[in-house]
């Protein structure tokens, strides 16, 4: 029988034992979330508190609130945070989530040229606005991509009776950073959301002016939804319910309503609020 030396035993104890721990499987949440919970700052604010707790790593995966649900409702995802009621309580009623809570909420503004050759300016209904524009064959840049700021804007079109097409009308299939810029670059209006307008406006990179908010039409809620695990038996739901719990506590929502970018505050916590129930 060979019997190990106390140099052997430590040679064992700081090399091999180590190697196993480094080798064993890491705890990952797979999140689908909007682009503007990403690029904005937010998640890296909140990911760290939530990664230290449970001893997990969040995957993100930042695509309009259209691609999330589908990443969802295919089990690509364990957990989603979105921000279109409607097509979340479908997403829900379905089958494919369960869980559904209120997260937060900023509100849409409508931006445009300082020149604002549409004459839009200071105009509080929305569809009201979106006439003029139309009416005048103004630039408008959309996001045409099925995310939650596009599935409100074509709300708003079709609120307006009008159903916009035409060289004036640029439907670009891209996420908000990129149609703000797009937007700022070509003199058009565009519909965002007021934290991501803040988030590129606050580091000078468009220079464009809000002309049009206050509508209670805007209100921009998130929701968010752990996957159904008796739809997909292989998401993680019971780290899902955990992120569903973190960003729903006092901890989460502190956390939210104190994330600043110079000072703007992008998000307002609205867990037990009615935001979301439009």
């Amino acid at each position: 029988m060979v019997r190990l030396t106390g140099a052997i035993l430590f040679f064992f104890a700081s090399v091999v034992l180590p190697l196993s721990a480094e080798s064993a499987p890491e705890r990952k949440l797979t999140l689908a979330t909007t682009t503007s919970t990403q690029f904005t700052g937010l998640l890296d604010w909140l990911h760290p508190h939530f990664e230290k707790r449970y001893g997990v790593r969040v995957h993100t995966i930042a695509v309009g609130t259209g691609k999330a649900l589908r990443l969802g409702r295919d089990g690509d995802a364990d957990v989603l945070l979105v921000h279109a009621p409607k097509a979340e309580k479908r997403f829900v009623s379905r089958g494919y989530g369960v869980n559904r809570r209120n997260v937060m909420f900023n509100d849409f503004i409508i931006v445009g040229p300082l020149a604002d050759p549409a004459g839009v300016a200071g105009l509080a209904d929305a569809p009201t606005a979106l006439r003029r524009v139309s009416a005048r064959k103004a630039l408008w840049a959309s996001r045409g991509d099925d995310s939650g700021t596009h599935k409100k804007e074509m709300s708003l079109w079709q609120a307006a009776g009008i159903s916009p097409e035409g060289g004036w009308y640029l439907s670009l299939g891209q996420g908000m950073g990129d149609t703000l810029r797009i937007a700022d670059e070509k003199g058009a209006y565009a519909l965002t959301d007021r934290g991501s307008y803040l988030f590129f406006a606050a580091r000078g990179k468009v220079d464009l002016r809000i002309v049009s908010e206050g509508d209670k039409r805007l209100l921009n809620p998130y929701g968010v939804i752990a996957v159904n695990p008796k739809r997909h038996p292989h998401v993680r739901y019971d780290l899902a319910m955990k992120y569903v719990t973190f960003l729903t506590s006092p901890e989460g929502q502190k956390l939210i309503g104190s994330f600043r970018v110079k000072g703007k505050k992008l998000f307002h916590p609205s867990t037990g609020s009615k935001a979301g129930k439009n």
